[in-house]
């Protein structure tokens, strides 16, 4: 189906009486309803010009979401804005490693499949999904609807982001059927194991079987090629290296740590400024950054590469995307370990 093009009545009139029944399916009473607020109507409007939902069933629809005040909270707060040393204590565990392990030794066979499609690592996803939601232990529990509403209306600092992927969460359930009341995520509206976002879902989500569904709630096998779809689909280099621990002298390689997530200078260029890259067996053309992390009573220095801006994309944050990579290399250790037995 082509959502951007007219559908016909009796189609309108079907989304108009899905919309309505879970609008009535949800139970409870708004305290405040917010389908009459000025930018909530501009919306419905134009998701109603745009993608031709019919405004009644919005308007149903948004008068069960229920803004909330925990998710503007949490937005506020993210864990990534914590330093090096205390972001990383929350993910390197013992607990978050063995898990990693027994993720991979059950899932071995579509792990070593999806490496062979996509040419992602199995520690690599694993790690993503560990870091994300533990394993699918923690998946959030905020309706999506919620969470994104909140921050679409009530979060000027991120409205714009927040209302494109509150349209593209509508489409979402348009295309799976899906009753927008019932998905639950995260406080930023992440679903699913891998924590995707709407649109993420809607670019990246695979169908592992191939039987016309792209399950990212209870179905592993669609879960992991999904992460490796985006990881490949955002330019992940098969068997090439993420990053490397080095030592710096001198004042020159302050100058190098610059803000952006995208490998822009190389590794010669790290060397000329003071980096040792004496450990780096790669081409001294080889795109890096240099990374600079808050250890307790130092900062620690890294060369970070173009798979490491990969991981990225995923969370826009270098402390998440060093946690994962930490975390995929305890996890492969471990796990070769184990193997080796």
């Amino acid at each position: 189906m082509d959502i951007n093009k007219p559908q016909s009545s009796l189609l309108n009139l079907a989304i108009g009486l899905f919309f309505l029944a879970a609008s009535l399916a949800s139970g409870g009473v708004n305290a405040k309803d917010i389908s009459q607020r000025e930018d909530v109507q501009q919306f419905i409007n134009e998701m109603v010009k745009k993608h031709q939902f019919e405004k009644p069933s919005l308007l149903a629809l948004f008068n069960q979401v229920k803004l909330q005040k925990r998710v503007e909270k949490a937005i506020a707060s993210p864990a990534e804005a914590k330093p090096w040393y205390k972001y990383r204590a929350i993910f390197l565990t013992n607990s978050r490693a063995d898990g990693g392990v027994k993720f991979w030794k059950e899932n071995a066979t579509v792990l070593a499949e999806v490496e062979k499609r996509f040419g992602v690592p199995p520690e690599i996803i694993t790690a993503i999904i560990g870091v994300e939601t533990r394993y699918s232990k923690h998946t959030g529990g905020f309706r999506v609807i919620d969470s994104l509403s909140t921050l679409a209306f009530n979060y000027p600092k991120r409205s714009k982001f927040f209302r494109k992927e509150l349209e593209q969460f509508l489409l979402l359930c348009k295309e799976e059927k899906a009753n927008p009341l019932q998905l639950t995520g995260s406080y930023a509206g992440a679903m699913g194991i891998p924590q995707f976002m709407p649109s993420s879902f809607r670019h990246y989500a695979a169908d592992f079987e191939g039987d016309g569904k792209k399950d990212i709630w209870k179905n592993t096998a669609d879960v992991i090629a999904s992460v490796a779809n985006y990881f490949t689909i955002h330019g992940w280099q098969p068997g090439k290296a993420v990053a490397f621990p080095v030592t710096v002298e001198g004042e020159k390689y302050k100058n190098i740590i610059g803000k952006g997530f995208k490998p822009k200078q190389t590794l010669a260029n790290l060397q000329s400024s003071g980096v040792n890259i004496e450990k780096i067996n790669l081409p001294l053309d080889t795109a890096a950054r240099l990374l600079s992390l808050e250890q307790r009573h130092r900062m620690e220095e890294w060369a970070v590469l173009t798979n490491f801006y990969v991981i990225t994309r995923y969370n826009h944050s270098d402390h998440y995307a060093m946690a994962v990579y930490q975390l995929s290399q305890e996890i492969k250790n471990r796990y070769s370990r184990l193997a080796s037995k």
